[in-house]
């Protein structure tokens, strides 16, 4: 029944807008009257309303099951006021939203009386369908029907009008981007959402409800199968056909996708409880099998809601959502940090500058460990969750940054995920040329108008927002917005090429500290580590039995994207192996250690006191710049040098030998920088054991 104050109010807010209607429809109510004859489809249509209706007053998770009813009984009388509205109704709770604005104009056509909320929902629709105009006059018009005192819905419309304005404002700069369904080779009829990728994009991940899974079970809140885990690989450009990932991790209940580290190892997955609520889980993948997923401790998953979670490129810092006491909004960002024992710190909210005062979501960290992707209700959203950017500069977030139309629309848009190259990004949306309920898209992003002039291939240029008119059909350009430098590929056995288990530690050369620390898959010896630029790194790789292996990488701040694969072959521990120290630095010509150089040292200290038998050549070798007896003497100079270190750090001096080769025995040629640049090096070699 609607109160007679609030009738008067809208009555008069009919009268007044004149840009409405001057007539109405007439309403046609299921009774027998008007439906002489045909009485055994009135008797039907009479029972689908009474089912539907069952189903919605039950509340939003179970209109998709009262649509079915509803849809029949419209089919036989399409001009009833009341079933328009809940159409409308049901439709603006579902995957369909935009069917709802047809059923809500009928509804006002056959009488504007209907229910109180009927212009805010005709706002709302209107506004789905980004037409702002339209949009903001029904919410204007509802607002008049408001009381002073309801002062909760009246910022409800504001909030909304704002949006609008929003909205108008970034589709005048839509940005240059293709966005494409992935295909049927991934979705499926059913929802398909959630996608979490690889940094070098060659694995996904995804959330979807189909009738096969695990357990067969319904979800009995919302009337659909229980949540499951897909996966698929990129081989050729192209994706495998999805597999359930199986047990353990796929389970009876609702189990999610919610990040993956960028190397493929780690995923981080929502697990529900059937009963509503849920934590997020880890698991890691040994050879070709998932561990059991592991609820992740404290400060991470509390008693309060943790829907999404991302892991930095190093896996020491974790950036999550949750709606626990003392936050700025209902569900906020948070990140912890591991400390030097592993264990994670007290969370942090990221504060004002990135948390609203209303919901944040699908949170991400892009590879190079500063640059952050996540979904809000809050700054300037054109409707529902928009997705934002924000970079960490000099100890604080950035501004948030809507990466603008058509990537974000007045609906949901949420849990985005990023390549490391920057060029591709995932996300689920519903759209016209859907396969299903939800499908999965890729944006490709097109970079500047016009592509720049280029110095060289690492130093490309990128940009995300260049605004380009609708009607412009762009080519791709290089894009590289991450600075950032993936380095994958398989550890193995030198000899019998057999992959291996090996640990790989990434140190910052500068400072002599452990970065990251990772482990090649077992079964198929595949790495990938992550190098954001502005660093010399050092990477170590060992396994028992074998000596380690490493490569240094002096990636500048300027460097852009870059992808590089690098087979690593370990020799095993016997008289005769050699390996390259290519993290020994020496002053310019001279032989002093730089202080680069320890962590090195130190790897090369343990070797030896592992291996207590053993004993070493260190081998001091140079370019074919300058005089040949001068490289001689400088090269044996250095192999001195690290002798004399090894033995300040205890090893045995009769187990130690040095010699310098000067230019006498080159690897790579002397014509090219790169190619002296390898020859200049030290080594060791097994001379017994």
């Amino acid at each position: 029944m609607i109160a007679s104050k609030r009738m008067k109010r809208i009555i008069t807010v009919l009268a007044l807008a004149l840009g409405i209607h001057s007539s109405f429809a007439q309403n046609v109510e299921f009774e027998k009257a008007n439906f002489k004859e045909g009485k055994e489809g009135l008797k039907e249509a009479r029972q689908n309303i009474k089912l539907g209706d069952e189903q919605y007053i039950l509340g939003p998770t179970r209109y998709k099951t009262a649509l079915t009813f509803y849809v029949k009984a419209n089919e036989f009388n399409p001009n009833n006021a009341l079933l328009n509205y809940k159409l409308g109704d049901c439709y603006l709770s579902s995957s369909y939203k935009l069917k709802a604005l047809d059923h809500f104009k009928k509804a006002l056509d056959l009488n504007p009386l209907i229910f109180p909320d009927l212009f805010y929902k005709l706002g709302r629709s209107y506004h789905l369908h980004m037409d702002w105009a339209n949009a903001k006059k029904f919410y204007n018009q509802y607002k008049l029907t408001l009381k002073s005192s309801e002062k909760e819905m009246l910022a409800e419309v504001d909030k909304r009008l704002a949006e609008c304005d929003n909205g108008i404002e970034l589709m005048k700069k839509p940005v240059r981007v293709f966005i494409d369904n992935v295909g049927k080779s991934l979705n499926s009829v059913y929802p398909d959402y959630v996608p979490v990728i690889s940094a070098d994009e060659d694995v996904m991940m995804f959330t979807s409800r189909r009738p096969e899974t695990t357990g067969g079970g319904i979800a009995e809140d919302i009337n659909e199968p229980f949540e499951d885990i897909y996966i698929s690989y990129r081989f050729n450009e192209k994706w495998t056909a999805p597999k359930n990932i199986g047990a353990p991790i796929n389970t009876e209940d609702h189990d999610a996708t919610v990040g993956l580290s960028p190397d493929g190892q780690t995923l981080l997955v929502y697990m529900g409880k059937k009963k509503g609520g849920g934590d997020i889980y880890e698991c890691k993948l040994e050879g070709e099998k998932w561990s059991k997923p592991e609820r992740m401790p404290k400060p991470i998953n509390s008693d309060s809601h943790e829907p999404s979670a991302s892991l930095s490129y190093d896996g020491k810092t974790i950036f999550f959502v949750s709606n626990r006491d003392g936050g700025i909004g209902d569900h906020d960002i948070y990140m912890s940090t591991k400390d030097a024992k592993g264990k994670w710190d007290k969370a942090v909210n990221l504060g004002p500058v990135i948390n609203t005062k209303y919901d944040e979501d699908g949170v991400f960290i892009m590879a190079d460990g500063k640059t952050l992707y996540f979904s809000s209700q809050g700054h300037n959203s054109m409707g529902g969750y928009d997705i934002f950017k924000s970079e960490f500069e000099n100890g604080r977030w950035s501004t948030p940054v809507n990466l603008g139309y058509p990537i974000n629309t007045a609906d949901d848009d949420v849990f985005f995920v990023l390549s490391a190259s920057g060029k591709h990004g995932y996300y689920a949306s519903v759209k016209s040329d859907a396969v299903g309920e939800k499908d999965l898209y890729m944006i490709t992003f097109l970079g500047p108008e016009k592509q720049l002039v280029l110095n060289t291939e690492d130093n490309l240029l990128a940009s995300v927002v260049a605004p380009v008119s609708e009607t412009v059909i762009a080519p791709t350009v290089a894009l590289t917005t991450a600075k950032v430098t993936i380095l994958k590929g398989i550890v193995m056995d030198f000899g019998t090429l057999a992959p291996l288990e090996a640990s790989l530690e990434l140190t910052d050369n500068t400072s002599n500290s452990s970065v990251a620390q990772f482990k090649s898959n077992s079964k198929s010896g595949k790495y990938l580590v992550s190098l954001p630029s502005g660093k010399n790194y050092g990477l170590s790789v060992k396994a028992d039995g074998y000596l380690f292996h490493s490569e240094n990488f002096d990636i500048p701040e300027s460097a852009a994207y870059k992808e590089v694969t690098l087979d690593v072959k370990l020799k095993k521990v016997e008289v005769g192996s050699t390996i390259v120290l290519k993290n020994i630095f020496f002053d310019f010509d001279k032989a002093t250690l730089r202080p680069e150089s320890t962590a090195e040292l130190e790897r090369l200290t343990k070797l030896l006191n592992d291996n207590p038998t053993i004993k070493i050549e260190i081998s001091g070798h140079t370019d074919n710049k300058g005089a040949a007896q001068y490289n001689l003497t400088l090269s044996d100079n250095r192999s001195k040098s690290v002798v004399d270190y090894l033995v300040s750090k205890g090893i045995s001096a009769d187990r130690l030998t040095w010699k310098g080769y000067g230019l006498t025995k080159p690897i790579a040629t002397n014509d090219t920088d790169e190619g002296r640049q390898l020859n200049r090096r030290t080594e060791f070699k097994i001379m017994s054991k």
